[in-house]
């Protein structure tokens, strides 16, 4: 495994420029892995209608 984790696709980058990018995404990477995971909270109702409990008509002036 000789090939380097990070290339530039475009440019030349000094060795201090691909330092400097590797020390801010591992810094982003830890402060992601240090945050408390978000309790995913349901919807309410589903965002879906279930076409059999809809009424059979609906007027064309109606707002539903």
């Amino acid at each position: 495994m000789n090939s380097p984790d990070i290339r530039v696709e475009k440019g030349h980058a000094e060795p201090e420029e691909v330092a400097a990018i590797t020390a801010i995404l591992l810094a982003r990477a830890a402060a992601r892995a240090s945050e408390p995971t978000p309790v995913h909270r349901g919807r309410a109702r589903a965002g879906w209608r279930r076409l059999e409990r809809e009424p059979g008509f609906r007027a064309p002036h109606s707002w539903r």
